[in-house]
């Protein structure tokens, strides 16, 4: 799509929907409601990194696919812009979370190309939150997960001295030992990526959404084990949800700290030594 003239908020969302916009609201530095005159809210989000509107644009779409979690719709986008539907929030319950158990286990089940796989029209170079992600194809996962997913951020970490070569010297024997830690083999999933609480959003419709992906073909229980690292509110009913629909493979909550390495990696390059020190932590456990 054709990028607005103008490059303010209000005139983005009007050229993506096709609609005059009442008015528009900051929510942060990159982030804006707009209201437009039709009835509709939509959420107007900015980026300046490079292709990092195609990747959340192409992660909804692809998510959204699967028909199964909700997704907020895409109206439209640009290298810098992305309009799309404003989810109404209300509070989590039990029996949502159940529902959004269910619906991630199909979301995941409707599978991906390849480990790495990008979304469809998405790049190979995508992002988490606002670290660099390389989506590059593996064969397995153990060796995709350690190449791609954990070894570039340890490797981050180091040069940034957020960890010492000694301490990483654990993560990386963590990943020479990944075919035997990693479990029963499993096909690519459609992961979410990023699925820290923040990104689930709890409808007023009693489903949850999900927003802010860094899609791509993983290992289901990453983002399990996301979820289950930053505080999901009724965890329990989710996993409930999950294992009605799709059982995890025995054993998978030893591997949990295994899945979580990339994640508190990424946090480690982004916002320092403690998420350090967490992965480190669940880098021994994992032994």
């Amino acid at each position: 799509m054709h990028s607005p003239h103008a490059p303010d908020p209000g005139s983005v969302a009007a050229a993506f929907t096709g609609a005059s916009v009442h008015r528009t609201r900051p929510l942060s530095g990159a982030l804006w409601e707009a209201e437009l005159d039709d009835g509709r809210t939509v959420m107007v989000k900015r980026s300046d990194e490079r292709d990092a509107v195609r990747a959340e644009a192409a992660g909804l779409r692809w998510l959204a696919a699967a028909d199964t979690v909700r997704v907020p719709v895409v109206y439209g986008q640009d290298e810098r812009w992305l309009v799309t539907e404003r989810v109404r929030t209300g509070a989590p319950g039990a029996r949502a979370a159940v529902r959004f158990g269910r619906d991630l286990a199909a979301l995941h089940a409707a599978g991906a190309p390849a480990f790495g796989a990008a979304p469809p029209d998405g790049p190979q170079e995508a992002y988490i939150g606002l670290a660099p992600m390389r989506n590059a194809v593996g064969e397995d996962w153990p060796s995709w997960y350690a190449e791609h997913r954990v070894l570039p951020y340890l490797r981050s970490a180091v040069d940034a001295g957020t960890m010492r070569p000694a301490e990483a010297a654990v993560v990386e024997g963590v990943c020479a030992r990944l075919p035997e830690l990693a479990g029963p083999a499993e096909p690519p999933a459609r992961l979410h990526g990023d699925l820290w609480n923040g990104n689930v959003l709890w409808g007023s419709d009693g489903r949850a959404w999900l927003i802010d992906p860094a899609a791509h073909g993983g290992h289901r229980e990453t983002d399990l084990a996301m979820l289950a690292l930053f505080g999901c509110p009724f965890l329990e009913q989710v996993r409930e949800g999950y294992e009605e629909t799709a059982p995890l493979s025995e054993g998978w909550a030893h591997r949990v700290g295994v899945h979580q390495l990339f994640p508190l990696l990424v946090h480690a390059v982004l916002f320092g030594r403690p998420y350090a020190e967490q992965a480190l932590t669940a880098a021994r456990a994992a032994w």
